[in-house]
């Protein structure tokens, strides 16, 4: 056997037990290996058929604009005044309790427009907005 016994020299050991190293990656590997299958198992369902519906055009998002001159549109109408915008706003709203508006900002407008309309929107009313920005 190979002991070793006592001697005067107290040298550090600088070998490592790897045998509960080894012991925890099999159980690991045991595991993924009961696991795995249990993991591609699909269950087949009938799906019932239906229909196709068309969507619900009124609760559509208003779509409020902002273009590069400053000039604003609700729908792609355009709006000249910002009390104009916030009276519109206001019978929307009566119409529609959960009435959502997106706001389509261009670049080059300056933040003090983009503030005032949010502003008049806030003054109607509007508690959902909500910015569209493009991806590039």
């Amino acid at each position: 056997m190979g002991f070793k016994t006592q001697s005067d020299d107290d040298e550090a050991v600088a070998d490592i037990n790897v045998t509960p190293l080894v012991d925890v990656m099999l159980v690991l590997v045991i595991i993924l290996l009961v696991t795995a299958p249990l993991l591609t198992q699909s269950v087949n369902v009938a799906l019932p058929k239906t229909a196709s519906t068309t969507p619900d055009i009124e609760k559509q998002p208003m779509q409020l604009g902002i273009d590069a001159q400053g000039g604003v549109t609700l729908n792609k109408n355009p709006i000249a005044d910002l009390t104009v915008l916030e009276t519109t706003l206001q019978t929307e709203l009566a119409a529609n309790p959960e009435l959502i508006v997106h706001i389509y900002a261009d670049q080059a407008v300056n933040y003090g427009k983009v503030a005032a309309v949010m502003a008049a929107a806030q003054h109607a009313g509007i508690a959902k907005l909500a910015f569209v920005t493009l991806e590039h």
